[in-house]
């Protein structure tokens, strides 16, 4: 069985300082990424500060693993944050006390910009973020794994941007919600794809990638509950579009959006699918039909659940529900990840976490949730079992 100390994270994150923009292009210095601290929320990143798109990342409240419990009035200060998330070497030791080999590093800041609508600066703060991320993880590459991102603001530049995550020694790639021309089911995305499949770098969607904030209705913690909506979202739309029907080597990993929803969504793309592809989006219709390209979808050689299982990886933390309906899902496709040190963390009781899932399934299955799928995707190498 993976032993404490032998876990590997699908899905981190970094609290990214300032010095994570500070390569940033001349022409963008005055809308770099700062730090601030916001009455309520603490230690706050304020992207495009001062600018018509000015947002914030409240690391004083989404930053604060293991303290959920105990919030702070006020927020954390940025001294009082993990630090582990903007120091690598205490990174490192935060993952051993956790049990963790390994983890897959995503940003934060970044999540937030994806959504940005000046593709100009995203991709300045990108690229910035790139290098900054890469010389962080060669403090031990093969524990720190980096995750580069690109703004797609055309898919030959995205090309271009992946060959440069390559050589920066980045483990995979985060890409937007949406990209900078036609949805990402359109055929002039599928070089791109080819490229990604070339270069080895799997591709993640995150959750809160896509503006999900801007769009949130109701109370607030209805936004919380709905986040992963985006994310179906655009998984239906690779699918139905044939972007796995023309790609049969993609994998794209679905990232923090749990898995135990899954089943559900695959048998009601099915269902949907067979009673109704003959017509809906098709230009043959009669009155009110679309001609519409971006609406239509690709006429699939197989079931779209056959695509879900085999072409998306899903990530959870604490999804037990997933766990429970194994025999629904691709058991080769589920990946465990402790999200520290975001507020959604199980650090530092993963391994109390892993012993609850080892009362739901056996070791060789635990095993590959907590250990092998990630090594297997991102080519990790692991420890010999015991």
């Amino acid at each position: 069985m993976a032993r404490f100390g032998e876990y590997i994270s699908a899905d981190s994150h970094v609290t990214e300082p300032e010095a994570a923009f500070a390569t940033i292009d001349p022409e963008f210095a005055d809308r770099a990424p700062r730090l601030t601290h916001l009455p309520g929320q603490g230690a706050t990143i304020v992207v495009d500060p001062g600018g018509p798109d000015e947002s914030f990342v409240p690391f004083g409240r989404i930053a604060a693993a293991g303290r959920t419990r105990i919030p702070k009035p006020g927020g954390w200060s940025w001294d009082e944050l993990h630090p582990g998330g903007y120091d690598p070497v205490a990174r490192l030791e935060e993952m051993s006390a956790d049990g963790f080999a390994a983890e897959v590093i995503f940003p934060s800041v970044g999540m937030v910009l994806c959504a940005h609508p000046d593709a100009a600066y995203k991709k300045a703060c990108f690229d910035a973020y790139n290098r900054w991320i890469a010389e962080w993880c060669a403090t031990d590459p093969d524990r720190l794994l980096g995750v580069g991102q690109t703004a797609v603001r055309t898919p030959d530049e995205a090309i271009r941007d992946l060959e440069a995550i390559k050589a920066l020694g980045l483990r995979g790639v985060m890409l937007p919600g949406f990209p900078g021309a036609e949805d990402w089911h359109h055929p002039m995305y599928d070089p791109l794809w080819e490229a990604i499949i070339d270069l080895g770098l799997p591709a993640s969607f995150h959750i809160l990638t896509s503006g999900e904030g801007k769009r949130w209705r109701g109370p607030g913690m209805n936004g919380f509950l709905g986040i992963f909506h985006s994310n179906q979202d655009l998984l239906g739309t690779l699918i139905f579009g044939g972007v796995f029907q023309r790609h049969p080597d993609l994998r794209v990993v679905c990232v923090e959006a749990d898995a135990g929803w899954a089943p559900h969504f695959m048998f009601r793309m099915d269902t949907l699918y067979e009673r109704h592809h003959a017509w809906v989006g098709k230009t043959d219709m009669g009155p009110g039909s679309s001609s519409d390209p971006s609406i239509r979808h690709t006429d699939l050689s197989r079931r779209p659940s056959e695509y879900f299982r085999e072409n998306i990886y899903v990530t959870f933390q604490d999804d037990e529900v997933a766990l429970r309906m194994l025999d629904l899902l691709n058991l080769e496709r589920l990946m465990w990840a402790n999200d520290h040190p975001h507020s959604d963390s199980t650090w530092p009781e993963s391994e109390a976490m892993r012993e609850r899932f080892a009362a739901i399934v056996d070791e060789p299955t635990l095993d590959r949730i907590v250990r092998d799928n990630c090594a297997d995707l991102y080519g990790i190498a692991t420890a010999a079992p015991a």
